[in-house]
């Protein structure tokens, strides 16, 4: 099988030749020729230019063996055609100039139409579905969730505790619903335009949403998330629902009805698998400090995640989160390797 059969069939749950692997984070931070450009160029130029996007989404098929190439993006592109004025901060993160504290603000918020609000992402996804022709890798396009997009938007900028945007959805549901609802309709138009343009597998992050309560996610976000999987559904791509700190919202994030759970490694991915259901796939779930440590205690933790799976079909090896920026790419070349090997079905 190819790298990109592999993403799709696993995906589904279907019967693959080796485990998929792929790094959330894997395009940038570590490669020496992603650093090289970051030297020249701010990261949206990076982000906004296909030629430059493209070359850098390669990156790791080529230097790693990964089976899938992630977009290189940032969740907040579709942010700014729909109005947010917003920068992205060298080690701080986005920081929106005028947070969204009220309903006028959110009445403000423009419909994004993707073909003429973010062509760029659309262009490279195309770009890419060219390189990648010979199928070494499936594209993996993506957005931020809507309630870790509210986050950003109501605090203006990454937060310990999300007190602002958890007040307004305790506080004041009709602006959170209508701020949810904006949202969700945005992101949708922009991954189902992913999808048009050539990507095979869609990943929503909700990076902060382990930051709410079991009850509140239930009520304030869980709606939305069922919309958007379901509207998901109808393009044929199959969707991974990420988040992290999240261990007491398995189940819950699991009935939104993604096809595969991403889960971190502060749970074992048996117990995450039994909990959510052996009817859906699950990826994961590396800690992400384990290849900083080095090969050898990333390899070993490894071989704990994939006996854990117990070579069921439906597991995607990821890490928990992000590829560190100290990690030594080599590290992360030789455990593709070694999961390929290892999980190698004759």
């Amino acid at each position: 099988m190819t790298g990109a059969d592999r993403m799709r069939a696993a995906c589904r749950r279907q019967p693959v030749d080796a485990t998929p692997v792929w790094f959330m984070r894997q395009a940038g931070r570590t490669l020496g020729r992603y650093r090289a450009l970051r030297e020249q160029y701010p990261i949206l130029t990076l982000a906004k230019t296909p030629e430059l996007c493209t070359r850098i989404t390669l990156m790791p098929v080529e230097e790693l063996g990964v089976d899938g190439a992630v977009l290189f993006a940032d969740i907040m592109l579709p942010l700014e055609p729909m109005g947010v004025s917003l920068e992205i901060q060298p080690d701080l993160g986005p920081v929106i100039h005028s947070p969204i504290r009220e309903m006028a603000a959110v009445e403000r918020l423009r419909p994004l139409e993707a073909e003429s609000g973010v062509p760029f992402v659309l262009e490279t996804i195309r770009a890419l579905r060219g390189e990648l022709s010979d199928g070494r890798a499936a594209i993996i396009g993506f957005c931020g969730a809507p309630f870790t997009l509210a986050c950003y938007l109501i605090e203006g900028r990454p937060s310990r505790d999300y007190a602002h945007a958890k007040a307004m959805l305790m506080r004041e549901p009709a602006i959170w619903a209508a701020l949810m609802d904006r949202l969700t309709d945005g992101m949708l138009n922009y991954l189902e335009a992913q999808v048009a343009a050539g990507a095979d597998v869609i990943q929503v992050f909700d990076s902060w949403i382990g930051s709410l309560a079991p009850d509140d996610y239930e009520r304030a976000v869980l709606p939305w998330m069922r919309r958007m999987f379901a509207t998901l559904r109808q393009t044929g791509a199959p969707t991974i629902y990420f988040g992290t700190g999240n261990a007491s919202l398995l189940e819950l994030m699991a009935s939104a009805g993604s096809d595969v759970m991403s889960v971190d490694w502060r749970v074992r991915l048996d117990d995450a698998w039994q909990r959510i259901g052996w009817d859906r796939g699950i990826q994961g779930n590396l800690d992400p400090v384990r290849p900083v440590a080095g090969f050898e205690p990333a390899l070993a933790a490894s071989r704990d995640v994939l006996a854990r799976a117990g070579g069921r079909p439906g597991h995607i090896f990821n890490l928990g989160h992000g590829v560190m920026p100290d990690t030594d790419p080599d590290v992360l070349k030789r455990l593709v390797e070694a999961v390929h090997v290892e999980t190698a079905r004759a």
